[in-house]
């Protein structure tokens, strides 16, 4: 039910500005791809391992088979051609063979023409169809747990997050967390991840402030999880991040162990790792349509602008940012429901009538996205260490969440930004949490803000001051906009930031078969 008496056109002028802003940078985006696209295309058609030998530190086979590739021929023409070209030149059986065999010094890559070129495509194509099989299969075995062992028994989905460094010990916190009532279970990377371009291999245990993401750490914890499916009676969510210079290979590698949801942000890379924003740009968009294909919730993250810019002043830009996320998801074949925009709890509350400002803001985006699975952050960045005061803050956070309908709520815990929190953190912030849920979970049904009070002419305020900057950065560009600091009063420009160098423009003739086959996917 609307309680905001949103302006229809007004609305719709906001989705259309959104929709020219983002036309020129996915036409960017369509016109090069990165080394990330072609290691994940390589990934799809089944490469797997790394070069233990190396004396750097294991690299990773995708990685070797591409920069070669790169050195020998470019990649503008795309990797699967001189790849499977070279795989039956070489009579090799496996990419992983293939890969071997190129660190020995063994392969020359070349860029096939004729009837060879002909040949490539379709061995390339078909074992990146198998990959894609197995997304579909992912998908599918999902549908069919949800329906065995149900869904969460009431929205919102709690949202919590294990960080170790040691995928074992993680496995045993997720366990007991979705004990304890959690329904979506994160596993928050190691420190610095986002900005290595490489996927570790194999199972990982030390990694800082977080864990590792890797494929064999994706399917050991989904398997744990599927364990602990069946004991508490729901199918437990798993979530892990999607972002950073391989943001196409996780996205990949998610799709290829079922896991369920994946921080996904089109500009967050860019504005907080200092990522080049065209690599970023071209990226997502590939990442996002693998997220399609398996039926993966993404996540964004607005949440981040209000650590930097203050939540009442820079309220609108989380707008701006969740119709462009919203526009390029929909463009990448992501439906609403799968569209989990983020926003937060994180305005001071020291300011008068700080709980109605966050009510307005939160209901703007329900009501403005209506259909999509919206994510919910706790308050972090006026934590200041009284536990007893952020335990009042996180319990107000869930109040909000539930009078404003959304969807999935990060719990918070009163050590949040303070400390790391310990284990009876997360069980007094599952405690708070389930009282609000207990005593006051249908309360929504009987909250109707005055029409002319002060929460629906703040969201009317917020939703304005939207659509101005919307056209602003129409006739300036969204690549200017991000360079002078209108998202998190962080500078970008559009030349600068880490792994520019990975980015290559398509030639005419540029063939990438996963490319291909996920733009046609309905």
């Amino acid at each position: 039910m609307a309680l905001l008496d949103l302006d229809p056109q007004v609305v719709a002028k906001a989705r259309e500005l959104a929709a020219k802003a983002a036309e020129p940078v996915v036409a960017l985006a369509k016109a090069h791809t990165t080394v990330s696209v072609e290691r994940a295309t390589l990934r799809l058609a089944g490469i797997t391992g790394a070069d233990t030998t190396h004396r750097a530190g294991d690299v990773p086979w995708v990685n070797r088979v591409v920069d070669t590739v790169r050195e020998h021929c470019g990649l503008e023409h795309g990797v699967a051609l001189p790849v499977f070209h070279a795989l039956r030149e070489h009579d090799l059986p496996t990419l992983t063979d293939l890969a071997e065999a190129t660190a020995a010094g063994q392969v020359r890559y070349t860029l096939p023409t004729g009837r060879d070129r002909d040949r490539a495509r379709k061995a390339a194509t078909a074992a990146i169809t198998r990959g894609l099989r197995t997304v579909d299969r992912n998908r599918a075995h999902r549908d069919k747990l949800v329906t065995k062992l149900g869904d969460p028994p009431r929205r919102p989905w709690l949202y919590l997050i294990v960080a170790t460094g040691d995928i074992d010990e993680d496995v045993v916190q997720a366990r007991n967390a979705a004990r304890a009532g959690a329904d979506v279970i994160a596993v928050i990377r190691s420190t610095g991840q986002s900005l290595l371009d490489y996927v570790p291999e194999g199972a990982t245990h030390h990694g800082f402030a977080g864990t590792y993401a890797t494929q064999e750490n994706f399917r050991i914890m989904r398997a744990a999880l599927d364990e602990v499916s069946k004991e508490v009676g729901r199918y437990i969510r798993l979530t892990n991040y999607a972002s950073g210079l391989c943001m196409p290979e996780i996205a990949v590698l998610a799709g290829l162990q079922r896991l369920d949801m994946m921080l996904n942000d089109s500009m967050y890379g860019i504005l907080f790792r200092d990522i080049n924003p065209v690599r970023t740009f071209v990226d997502q968009r590939f990442s996002r349509q693998v997220h399609a294909r398996a039926g993966i919730v993404i996540n964004t993250g607005e949440d981040n602008y209000l650590t930097t810019a203050d939540a009442v002043d820079a309220a609108h830009t989380v707008t701006v940012s969740q119709l462009l996320n919203a526009h390029f998801a929909h463009e990448a074949g992501l439906p609403d429901h799968l569209l989990g925009l983020g926003h937060a709890f994180e305005i001071n509350p020291e300011i008068p009538e700080s709980f109605r400002l966050e009510l307005a803001h939160a209901l703007l985006a329900r009501e403005l996205f209506p259909d999509a699975p919206l994510k919910w952050m706790p308050p972090t960045k006026h934590m200041t260490g009284d536990v007893f005061h952020g335990y009042l803050l996180d319990g107000f956070f869930t109040l909000a969440g539930l009078l404003t309908g959304q969807s999935i709520l990060l719990v918070g815990m009163m050590t949040e930004a303070v400390v790391t929190p310990f284990l009876s953190d997360r069980d007094l912030a599952l405690r708070n949490v389930r009282y609000v849920l207990n005593a006051a979970g249908g309360l929504r049904e009987d909250f109707r803000p005055a029409p002319d009070g002060l929460i629906v002419r703040r969201a009317h305020q917020v939703l304005g001051e939207a659509v101005d900057l919307l056209g602003r950065i129409v006739d300036d560009g969204l690549l200017d906009a991000i360079a002078d600091g209108t998202f998190g009063l962080m500078k970008r420009p559009a030349t600068g930031g880490r792994g520019a160098d990975g980015v290559i423009a398509k030639a005419d003739d540029y063939l990438n078969p996963a490319a291909d086959l996920l733009e046609a996917q309905p």
